[in-house]
This record gives structure tokens, sequence and C-alpha cells, in this order.
């Protein structure tokens, strides 16, 4: 009963030290909570204007009042043909102008006439992502064209078509909304799991090495509570802390949704309450395991300054081990459920998926979380006991 009062009292002392620096709360808020959404609408915002683009229909050309029978396809597909400006080149290099441009000879339809093959010149730069997004369209547009050519010639001599097609493709994709979705937005778990990260990672500074700078730990550790009483609070504190940053930052993303601009992003993306819960479930271990390192690293540390720089690796390490996965085409791996922040990441992703989780898919995370707190918070019970000593 002593102990548990003892933890209760250090518990309430840490969190509102750290709840009394509201410039560093604000700065974790809008950086942690307001930071994923903010991206989420950045990036709906740019499909928003591809899908725009896709919408308009429109060619940048120069030269198609020499190809009659080209603009004629173009008009059929519902294109709209819009003529170059003088400087395009200039303006494709600069990124000002945000599609390739046809260059039709004018020599097109004598060339087409004769059975020849007139050349088309398709233009844009690889350094400007707006013309180059759109090449693929219209290059498939100018096969279709070409297509349709061959087809009347064929037949104009008694040829069929179909003479020339010995296999039929019907491509199907079998990925559901969820997992199309989910490609677009698998930055939510990178942003989420940053949240946890740099929650905690104030709180932590200040309970262990910030105490040690202000000269205040040692009359803490003189008070008739325990060392384990001393280290389960001020960890608790810190793991709440970085909890709560948790859950703001996943509820964040539910009024998110109305402030997409895509539509289909929108209409795929799927973010409730159910997935809200499954992410804070699954960050729960990874937070209380983020903050007995955290705290087992700054204990060591004489000031927060000192602090800060020992736990560059730590916080570099938990944010860019899941991003192993973004280069991996091959699947998820075995290991990836057994590496803390990287399980998560791969759990959470699994939920925007509305793949299915079984309890031995989170055992193994949970197990190592469980275990290096367990180690860590130790480690900081021993570093208190020798300071007590001194």
């Amino acid at each position: 009963m002593r102990m548990s009062q003892s933890v209760w009292t250090v518990f309430l002392k840490e969190l509102k030290d750290a709840l009394r620096d509201r410039r560093t709360l604000m700065a974790v808020f809008v950086s942690s909570v307001l930071m994923g959404p903010m991206m989420l609408v950045v990036l709906s915002s740019l499909v928003g204007r591809y899908e725009k683009r896709a919408e308009a229909r429109e060619i940048v050309a120069i030269g198609m009042d020499s190809a009659p029978s080209l603009r004629n396809f173009l008009a059929r597909q519902t294109y709209v043909v819009k003529k170059a400006p003088a400087d395009w080149e200039a303006q494709l290099r600069e990124s000002r102008l945000g599609d390739p441009v046809v260059i039709v000879p004018a020599d097109f339809e004598d060339e087409l006439a004769h059975g020849q093959a007139p050349r088309i010149e398709l233009m844009y730069s690889s350094a400007n992502a707006r013309a180059q997004s759109g090449v693929g369209a219209i290059a498939q547009l100018l096969q279709g064209f070409d297509q349709e050519q061959t087809t009347l010639r064929l037949v104009a001599r008694g040829v069929a078509p179909a003479a020339l097609s010995v296999t039929r493709i019907d491509e199907h994709d079998i990925a559901d909304n969820a997992a199309r979705a989910a490609q677009l937005t698998g930055i939510v778990p990178l942003f989420v799991l940053m949240a946890v990260i740099y929650g905690a990672l104030n709180a932590a500074l200040d309970t262990t090495a910030g105490e040690r700078e202000r000269g205040s730990l040692e009359p803490l550790l003189a008070t008739p509570a325990s060392r384990a009483a001393l280290v389960i609070g001020k960890w608790a504190a810190v793991f709440a802390l970085g909890l709560l940053i948790a859950v703001l930052s996943c509820l964040s993303f539910l009024p998110t949704q109305s402030l997409l601009r895509s539509e289909s992003l929108a209409a795929l993306f799927r973010f409730g309450w159910v997935e809200a819960a499954w992410f804070i479930g699954l960050l729960a271990p990874l937070a209380a395991l983020v903050a007995a390192l955290m705290m087992a690293v700054a204990i060591r540390c004489k000031t927060v300054k000192e602090a800060q720089a020992n736990m560059v690796v730590l916080t570099m390490l938990f944010t860019l081990a899941p991003m192993l996965s973004l280069f991996n085409q091959e699947g998820e791996s075995a290991w990836n459920l057994w590496a803390p922040s990287v399980a998560q990441t791969t759990l959470m992703t699994r939920v925007l998926k509305n793949a299915p989780i079984s309890a031995s898919d989170v055992a193994p995370s949970l197990l190592i979380c469980v275990l290096l707190s367990g180690v860590a918070l130790g480690f900081v019970a021993r570093q208190l006991a020798r300071r007590a000593a001194q």
C-alpha cells in the first residue's frame, strides 16, 4: 500500500512538472499531433491537382494544324488541344509548364498518306515532376492513334486486324479499396510513431537529466520513497505523456478526412474509431519502451543539453527503422514483428489495409517491449542508487 502511494505521489509530481512547461507542450503538440494531418491534407491536395488535370483532358501541342486526322482522333477521345507557348522549352525546364509538349511534323498527313511513319516528338523534362507524370497517358493516347491507323490499313487491304493478335490480355486488380488507399496513406503510421517518441522525449529529459542539472534529484532521493517507487513513478509519467500525445495524434486524423481534397483518396481512406483504437493499443507497449529507454539514456547525463545529444541516436533508430519497409518490395518479413517500432508500423499498416491481425502477430513485439522496458528501468534504478550512495 505504501509502495503504491509513493508511486502515485511521484507520478503526479512528475506529471505536473511536465505539464507546467506550456511552450514545450505546444511545440510538441504542433509537431507531433498536427503535422501528420497537415501532411495528409497536402498529399490529398497534390493528388487532387493530378485528378483535375486528368479530368481536363488537355494536350499541349505544336503543329497540330498539319495533322487533322490526329486532331480528329483526339477530339473523339474527348481531348482538347492547346497550343504550346512560344517559350515552352524554358517553361518545361523551370517547371512552369506542367504538361509535356507534343510536336507534330509539318508533313504529317503526307507521310501518313504514303504509308510512311511520321515522327511525333513528345517533349518533357525529367526534372519537372508535373510534366513527367503526364507522359505515360499521352504516350498511350498516341499509341492508340497508331493502332487505329494500323487497323484501317489492314481493313483496306482485306486483312483481318485480329490476325495480328494471338492473345487477349485482361488485367484484374485484386487489391481492395483499403489496400490501395494504404499505398498513399502509409505515412500515417510513421507520423503517429513519431508522436510517441517526441511526446515522451521532453518529459524523459526533464525527469532525469533535468533533475540532476537543477540539483533536485538528491533531495528527491532523500525522501522515504523507495528507489523502485521513484523509478516507476517517473517512468509512468513519461509513459503517460507519450501515450497521451499518441492518442491525440490518432484522434486528429478523424476530422482530417473531411478536409481531403482528393475525391478518390477521400473515398478510399477510412480511419475511424476502430482504427484509432487499434493504433493506440499497438502503440502503448512501444510508448512504455521508449519512455524507459529514454530515461536510461538521460539518467547518465549531467545536463539536459548533454542528454539531448545522446538521445539523437535513439530517436533516429526508432524513426528510421520503420522506413526500411518502404524500400522492401518483397512484403513483410518474419523479423518485422520482433523489432520495436518496425512491428508497430507493420501492424498499423495492416490496420489501414483492413488485413487480419492475430494475437500471435502482436505477442512478439509486446514481449520484446516488456523485456527491454524492465532492463532499462532496472538500469535507471541502479543509477539512482549510485547517486544516493555518493
